[in-house]
């Protein structure tokens, strides 16, 4: 498998809603993201980072490729998983979406230039 699949640290629900603990620890960088749907995006790989996605809401297929070795997925609401360094990536979004995506170094390096490759 070229990705990890897991899960959020920590998930409490009650009678007022739920909080969702994503990670306690191992990530420098935190975006949101906001996809409409059917539009393609990524197409890149990291060389230094982990990146981590969870699905707040919607609906993509993931494609994923390394060593001539390829995989698709298709993730929803509340899926979780990680892709390392030199997984490429694309992201096919089949409905309107918003997702967290966690770096465990951070994309901008201190020499003022990006860990995003998609030669």
């Amino acid at each position: 498998m070229l990705i990890e699949i897991i899960e959020p640290s920590f998930v409490f629900t009650d009678d007022r809603g739920t909080l969702v603990q994503l990670v306690r620890d191992g990530y420098k960088q935190f975006n949101i993201i906001t996809s409409k749907e059917n539009v393609l995006r990524g197409n890149h790989y990291h060389k230094l980072n982990k990146e981590a996605f969870y699905i707040i809401d919607g609906e993509f297929e993931l494609h994923v490729e390394k060593d001539g070795v390829s995989e698709d997925y298709t993730f929803r609401s509340g899926d979780m998983f990680a892709i390392p360094p030199y997984v490429m990536h694309s992201f096919n979004f089949t409905k309107p979406t918003v997702l967290a995506s966690m770096y465990d170094l951070g994309v901008e390096l201190a020499d003022g230039s990006k860990d995003i490759y998609n030669e």
